[in-house]
C-alpha cells in the first residue's frame, strides 16, 4: 500500500477574512498535482469560510491549528473536537512546537488533545522535533522518539491509522535554516522504524512529512527522500504562488 503524498499549509497567525478566502481561491482553481492531498490548517476564524471554498474539491482539506482536550466548559478562547469538527475540519494540528514552547504545552496535554480528536473522528497531525540545542548534543533521536511515545503510543492500532506525523526541526522553522535532504531523511527513517516496531504494518503506511522552512527551491530535493512523504510548510503557503509549486514537486 502506497503511502499518500501531502502538502500541508499551515497559516499560523495570519490572513484575515478576505486574504483567506482569495487564497483559498486561489490554490482550488490552481493547476495542482491531483496526487497529492492539500491540508489547509487555518486559524478558527477561516474554517468555515475556507470549508465552504474548499470542500468542492477531493484534493483539498481542512484542518484547525489548535484543540482543547475538553470536549466543553469554562474554556474562554478554547475549541472543542466536536466544535472543530461541526465547522467540516478533518484535521487537527497538535503538538507543533510554537503550542509546545510558546504556550508550554507538555507531552501529557498533548496526549490529551490527541485522544480527544481522535475520539470525535478527527485525525490528526501530530507534530514532533528537537531543538538545535538537543541536536548539538547528538540526542535528536532520542527526544523525538519520547515526544511520539508519550504522544502517541498509547494509541491502539486502529487509531493511530488515523495519524499524520510531522517532523519539524525546531531550529530550521522561521528562521530559513533547512535541515539537508539528508538529514530530513534520516530522521524520518528513524521515525518510520520506531512506528513500525510499536504497530506492525504501519510503519510503511504513516506519511510522515518534513516542516522546517519547505520552499518552493528545496520542496524537491526533500520529497525525493524515501522516506518524506511531503512537506508541513508555513510562511510558504500564504500565498499561492510560492505554495501552489510546492503542492507540484512530486512531479
Amino acid at each position: 500500500m502506497s503511502r499518500k503524498n501531502i502538502v500541508a499549509g499551515n497559516w499560523k497567525m495570519n490572513l484575515d477574512l478576505k486574504s483567506g478566502h482569495k487564497l483559498t481561491q486561489e490554490i482550488c482553481k490552481a493547476d495542482r498535482d491531483s496526487n497529492v492531498q492539500v491540508i489547509l490548517a487555518v486559524p478558527f476564524i477561516h474554517l468555515s469560510e475556507v470549508g465552504a471554498v474548499s470542500r468542492y474539491s477531493s484534493t483539498i482539506s481542512l484542518a484547525a491549528q489548535n484543540v482543547h482536550f475538553e470536549s466543553n466548559g469554562a474554556f474562554t478562547g478554547e475549541i472543542s473536537s466536536a466544535m472543530l469538527k461541526s465547522t467540516g475540519a478533518e484535521y487537527v494540528l497538535i503538538g507543533h512546537s510554537e503550542r509546545r514552547t510558546l504556550f508550554n504545552e507538555s507531552n501529557d496535554v498533548i496526549k490529551k488533545k490527541v485522544d480527544a480528536a481522535l475520539a470525535k473522528g478527527l485525525k490528526v497531525i501530530f507534530c514532533c522535533g528537537e531543538s538545535l540545542e538537543v541536536r548539538k548534543k547528538k540526542r535528536q533521536n532520542t527526544f523525538v522518539k519520547g515526544q511520539i511515545v508519550k504522544g502517541l503510543f498509547h494509541l491502539t492500532p486502529k487509531q493511530f491509522k488515523n495519524v499524520i506525523i510531522a517532523y519539524e526541526p525546531i531550529w530550521a522553522i522561521g528562521t530559513g535554516e533547512t535541515a539537508s535532504p539528508e538529514q530530513a531523511q534520516e530522521m524520518h527513517a528513524y521515525i518510520r522504524k520506531q512506528i513500525e516496531a510499536k504497530y506492525e504494518g504501519q510503519g510503511s503506511k504513516t506519511s510522515i512529512l518534513y516542516g522546517g522552512s519547505v520552499k518552493p527551491d528545496n520542496a524537491k530535493e526533500l520529497f525525493a527522500q524515501q522516506d518524506i512523504d511531503g512537506g508541513l510548510v508555513g510562511g510558504a503557503s500564504l500565498k499561492a504562488k510560492t505554495f501552489v509549486p510546492i503542492i507540484n514537486a512530486f512531479k
